[in-house]
């Protein structure tokens, strides 16, 4: 039985996450950022949607939401833990975060993702968002609230 929530996870759980998850980043999480100061700054600066079972984080989005000036959120990270993967975990939780970004005014969300990650890219297109610009083998996309008649 998963249950979600927002915000409950600690620093520490956020990280452990992560690390389980870091070979199913493209590149790996671990090659692009420390992953314990990464998890604090998730902690303190974004708005985690988490699916829980038990006392296991296994899925986790979290989306920076304080650019009021263009009223665009930022999703800085989706991921499940491997066991975890293919059984709606990640589609639930985007699915909760982009409601809840919509309803909170804001108008757009970006996201970045490795070209190379076809599978995330697939996943993010079928959520809505655009690939917009690509800049050293990194894709943009954006979730256009307006644009997709919301």
């Amino acid at each position: 039985m998963i249950r979600n929530t927002l915000g409950c996870a600690s620093a520490k759980e956020i990280a452990e996450h992560l690390l389980i998850c870091d070979n199913a980043f493209v590149p790996r999480l671990s090659s692009r950022t420390d992953i314990a100061r990464y998890a604090h700054k998730v902690f303190s600066n974004a708005q985690c949607f988490e699916a829980w079972a038990e006392d296991i984080l296994v899925g986790l989005v979290a989306a920076y939401c304080d650019n009021h000036e263009t009223n665009t959120a930022f999703i800085t990270n989706v991921s499940v833990l491997p066991n975890w993967q293919g059984l709606g975990v990640a589609t639930q939780l985007m699915s909760r975060c982009c409601q809840q970004v919509f309803e909170a005014g804001f108008k757009k969300i970006e996201l970045q993702v490795s070209q190379g990650n076809k599978i995330a890219i697939s996943f993010y297109e079928k959520h809505g968002f655009a690939a917009v610009k690509e800049e050293n083998g990194t894709l943009n996309m954006i979730l256009d609230f307006e644009r997709n008649g919301r």
